[in-house]
């Protein structure tokens, strides 16, 4: 079994971590994995193949901001991958992130029809079947049921600071990604499964195949992070993001942290230096990390991890806290809380400070341990990367007609 993953990235990030544990499952069950990815290194123990060069990506991100025509761009480098997928020649192509100013997707999908190679779409965010953004659920968009235009979200991501091109993106975006003869849609939470049956890409199949994790490597560590951050005996509600807005929640937790007493601090991960440097006195910013051994001491450290998150698909980001043992308070937003099992942490009202507040001193008065257990089974049972994409494997045996791993 020869696959071809494209993503934007390579082993950073949630997309490009779930793209190296599928390429470890592949190998470890016969078959042939590379990653072709555009942005930035790869950190990956496969063969890799880079999409175009930061130049480009900047001048597809330019030219972007002034027309709202991402993913049209890249044209050359596009084809030149083209040719070096065709020497390759896998039996699966899998999808992941085709935004990111990094690649032609009108040019990707008419190789794909005019080839007719099997190919599994694994959808992270909305992207696909609207006609500019990645989320619209904070904004509670639903022009992309029937057509995108005028779009309320013209400078969000991929943003355009110019023109509106939504309506006619929209339309590309139809005609290109439909009419594919052998495609599987796949999705990792059930709340993108349900919004994608409601798109154009409804005449396809639609699985959910939830995200995994490494349970080797994201597992109770000792960890000296108190010690190292000078935090001696206090409570640390952790959050983690590779990038931090609102959407993420960051203005929750600086809320969040005029209520606490003194025997509470909050660290970030993710932040950028200036960020870091504008934190109230009981916030402590982590610049972003790729370290794994690091996240997850981290995580182990923490008392609670909170994601308030106002836009997510499936955030691993819940799942690594509690294969540590951690609990976790989110809230009730795409698919965040479908992870959550009874005796792992709470949903709570989307902004309400105060009830995050009083789910925290819940957890704190009933101890850490009496959650530790049942995260790290939820997790064990539900969302080892080994169960979790082998499914991938056997969707693949089954769309190119091989004999199935299970």
């Amino acid at each position: 079994m020869k696959v071809l993953q494209i993503n934007s990235v390579c082993g950073i990030g949630s997309t490009g971590r779930i793209a190296t544990d599928l390429a470890d499952v592949i190998r470890e069950n016969g078959g042939v994995c590379k990653i072709a990815y555009g942005r930035g290194h790869a950190v990956a123990n496969c063969e890799t193949i880079k999409i175009g060069n930061q130049t480009d990506v900047l001048l597809h991100v330019a030219l972007s901001r002034i027309t709202d025509k991402h993913g049209l761009y890249s044209k050359s480098f596009t084809k030149e991958f083209i040719k070096k997928l065709k020497e390759y020649d896998p039996d699966v192509i899998h999808l992941h992130n085709i935004h990111g100013y990094y690649i032609n997707y009108k040019l990707l999908f008419d190789y794909i029809k005019q080839e007719n190679k099997p190919v599994v779409w694994t959808l992270h965010d909305c992207w696909s079947f609207t006609g500019h953004c990645s989320h619209f659920d904070l904004q509670g968009c639903n022009r992309w049921k029937k057509g995108c235009h005028d779009c309320p979200l013209k400078t969000e991501y991929p943003a355009s600071l110019v023109l509106d091109n939504s309506q006619n993106n929209y339309a590309i975006k139809k005609q290109t990604f439909t009419g594919v003869e052998n495609m599987t849609i796949v999705t990792p939470s059930q709340w993108l499964s349900d919004l994608a049956k409601q798109s154009f890409l409804q005449e396809y199949p639609i699985k959910v195949i939830n995200n995994g994790i490494d349970l080797m490597r994201f597992a109770p560590l000792p960890s000296n992070v108190k010690e190292k951050l000078g935090i001696e005996g206090k409570k640390i509600i952790l959050g983690v993001a590779t990038a931090w807005s609102n959407k993420k929640g960051y203005k929750d937790f600086i809320r969040l942290s005029r209520r606490l007493p003194k025997s509470y601090v909050i660290v970030l991960v993710g932040l950028d230096e200036d960020k870091i440097k504008e934190l109230p006195h009981n916030v402590i910013g982590i610049e972003r990390t790729n370290n794994v051994e690091e996240l997850a001491e981290l995580y182990t450290a923490a008392d609670v991890f909170l994601n308030p998150t106002y836009e997510d698909t499936f955030p691993t980001t819940n799942l690594e806290a509690m294969a540590c043992g951690t609990p976790v308070i989110t809230y009730p937003t795409g698919g965040s809380p479908e992870s959550i099992a009874d005796g792992c942490g709470f949903v709570v009202k989307k902004g309400s400070v105060k009830e995050i507040y009083e789910r925290i001193r819940e957890i704190v008065q009933n101890t850490k341990e009496a959650y530790c257990d049942t995260c790290i089974k939820n997790v064990q049972e539900n969302y080892n990367k080994q169960d979790c994409y082998l499914k991938y494997y056997n969707l693949y045996s089954q769309i190119t007609n091989s004999e199935e791993v299970l």
